[in-house]
């Protein structure tokens, strides 16, 4: 009898599964930084678009928000206070960041020459960056104090007179700006010193051959090389000089019986920050304050692009 071989069906091929990609595939990844993006969310963006939102509103923080279009920023652009304001902060800026940058420069260059205790004088200047910005400031008003600070009575021990720094428009400026040199030249002092340890020392080393000395060196070689970080250091140092708050407001609390966010007698250290904070909680005005702000952002804004072009077509010249 026959066997007939019956031949199993033809099974179809399957399709290959399809990779994961993107999210599906890294979601894990994604789920790890995912508490950055949401505190950044919550705390950042969040209050920011809310703050965009309020300037167009009038609000006192406690009832119903009325809409004011437009005219918050149309009184700001004719708000005398205001501009007051941006002329002191740029005034102290201007007082505190050229010296600062100097001496950290100096400084840096010090520091990259010295053999012995590197680390330690490291630390030394940074030490001040780290320091309580309210500690610092309470030291700053007993030494610029009129009767018993420690200027006047160098002033005094050279034959000078007094000067009542914390009560007269340029003596409050002085004192602030003195602070925050103090506060960011060793911080910029070791931004420098990065900066200097990328120069190559074989330019040195050709510039010692032909004969160039420290000064020209410096110019030709050093300052040259430095052009990227001293970008950086302007940059940052108008964005942290014009939104100066605590320095002023601390030095100056006790000077005025105005208000602790006044600037002092003449509201001569009143800078923006410090009128934004008198706008919003001491007049209670949350609308205006964020007009205030977003005005503030404008003007450190233009502020860092000016400086950056004026480094940047030094560079090319």
């Amino acid at each position: 009898m026959a066997v007939i071989e019956q031949t199993p069906p033809a099974v179809a091929p399957t399709a290959p599964a399809r990779p994961r990609t993107g999210l599906r595939k890294h979601w894990h990844l994604y789920a790890a930084i995912s508490p950055f993006y949401l505190l950044f969310l919550a705390f950042g963006l969040i209050p920011v678009g809310f703050s965009l939102y309020l300037s167009f509103h009038r609000w006192d923080g406690l009832g119903s928000m009325e809409w004011a279009g437009l005219s918050q920023y149309q009184y700001l652009l004719s708000d005398s206070d205001f501009w007051s304001s941006i002329g002191n902060t740029i005034v102290i800026w201007a007082l505190a960041t050229f010296p600062m940058i100097f001496l950290a420069m100096v400084t840096a260059v010090m520091l990259n020459s010295a053999v012995r205790f590197k680390n330690v004088y490291r630390f030394a200047y940074f030490l001040p960056n780290v320091t309580s910005v309210v500690a610092i400031a309470i030291v700053f008003g007993s030494v610029f104090s009129t009767n018993f600070g420690l200027v006047n009575a160098l002033l005094q021990a050279v034959g000078l007179d007094q000067v009542a720094w914390l009560n007269t428009p340029w003596g409050i400026k002085v004192a602030i700006a003195t602070l925050m040199t103090w506060q960011w030249t060793g911080y910029n002092a070791i931004i420098f010193l990065a900066g200097l340890q990328t120069v190559p020392s074989e330019l040195y080393e050709a510039a010692r051959v032909d004969g160039a000395g420290p000064v020209q060196t410096f110019f030709r070689i050093t300052l040259p090389m430095l052009r990227p970080t001293l970008l950086f250091v302007l940059v940052v140092s108008t964005v942290t000089g014009l939104q100066s708050f605590t320095e002023a407001q601390v030095l100056l609390q006790n000077t005025s019986n105005d208000s602790t966010f006044s600037g002092g007698p003449d509201h001569a250290g009143r800078t923006m920050v410090l009128y934004f904070f008198q706008q919003t909680f001491d007049n209670n005005d949350f609308g205006y304050g964020a007009a205030v702000a977003w005005g503030i952002f404008l003007v450190v804004v233009i502020f860092s692009i000016i400086n950056w072009r004026l480094v940047q077509r030094r560079g090319e010249d």
